[in-house]
């Protein structure tokens, strides 16, 4: 089966007064058609960049995408410009993505019944009318009451759970194939964090839609994400199905950040083990592997040779590593 989305060798560097940041840096992975991915990773790992990348949204300058293809429907998005008509027909409608956080994501002097009818004036060719009785059908399909009455609002009048519903119904307002939900829980109450990922896993199903969740933790995709991307330092260090990483996670950071999560079945007590030292300084990357300041596991060869390539372990299992944890 084709995938839907398949990104190759993704490189995307921001040029600072000190040095080049490579925060992405030969970044590949795919997304198949009506599935549910995680990417997973500490801030700074470039996740959320990448994602970015895929949208052509990073800031040039100082960012600029420096190699890589991005191949979706047939085609490379990186051969558009990033303001063409071409980007412009896919971002939002074909692929739309749910930002960090909705207070700077929506505007504060629109309203939200404005905000959600231009994206379907614009791509679908609705007329006003229509696209705000749209509008209003999708505030209740993300569960906000009285929908038509609240689209004349402003988003500082809707709570953080509902302006992140919002933003979930702007998403979808186009019927994207995929949606990117880039760290969609942030700062929000476990009650509400577990509805809107309820909402989201039901919104793809009924859509037919791919969902890549961006996340720190992995506690948020255990439930959800059929496969997942372990992110370091710009790479992707793990990946495979969510059983292969929860059940046999082989990379020493997979195995700290699971140690970070709480777990219902460990005894009272435990205490959780926090990963020592700080990510390394994307700017001075050091040529051998970046974790190994902070890995229990390294070995003499960890201390040499260059960051390792990911290799098959078994099924859809990829690792980078020399250790066998």
């Amino acid at each position: 089966m084709a995938a839907l989305l398949e990104v190759e060798n993704l490189k995307t560097y921001f040029k600072v007064d000190h040095g080049l940041v490579k925060a992405v840096d030969g970044v590949s992975y795919y997304i198949n058609e009506r599935e549910i991915v995680g990417l997973v990773g500490e801030s700074g790992c470039g996740k959320s960049v990448s994602q970015l990348s895929v949208m052509q949204l990073i800031p040039t300058p100082p960012g600029r995408i420096e190699a890589g293809k991005i191949h979706f429907e047939g085609r490379d998005l990186l051969q558009y410009e990033a303001k063409g008509p071409e980007m412009r027909s896919i971002r939002g409608a074909k692929i739309s993505m749910v930002f960090q956080e909705p207070m700077t994501s929506l505007n504060p002097v629109l309203t939200i019944g404005r905000q959600l009818t231009e994206s379907l004036e614009l791509h679908l060719g609705m007329e006003p009318i229509k696209a705000r009785e749209r509008a209003a059908e999708l505030l209740s399909l993300v569960a906000i009451p009285d929908g038509a009455n609240r689209l004349d609002d402003y988003p500082h009048q809707f709570s953080g759970g509902m302006r992140q519903r919002v933003m979930i119904a702007m998403a979808l307002s186009c019927n994207p194939r995929i949606i990117i939900a880039d760290e969609p829980t942030t700062a929000l109450d476990v009650t509400t964090q577990a509805q809107l990922l309820e909402l989201m896993k039901d919104m793809v199903s009924r859509f037919n839609a791919s969902l890549v969740i961006v996340t720190h933790n992995l506690g948020v995709v255990a439930r959800y994400a059929q496969r997942l991307y372990v992110m370091y330092a710009g790479r992707i260090v793990e990946s495979g199905t969510s059983k292969e990483l929860f059940g046999n996670p082989r990379h020493p950071y997979t195995i700290a950040l699971l140690k970070c999560v709480p777990r219902l079945d460990e005894e009272e007590g435990t205490k959780l083990v926090p990963i020592v030292g700080m990510p390394p300084n994307l700017v001075n990357m050091p040529g051998t592997c970046a974790f190994r300041p902070r890995c229990p596991y390294q070995v003499e060869r960890c201390h040499n040779d260059p960051w390792p390539e990911l290799r098959l372990i078994d099924g859809q299992h990829y690792v980078s590593c020399y250790v066998e944890t």
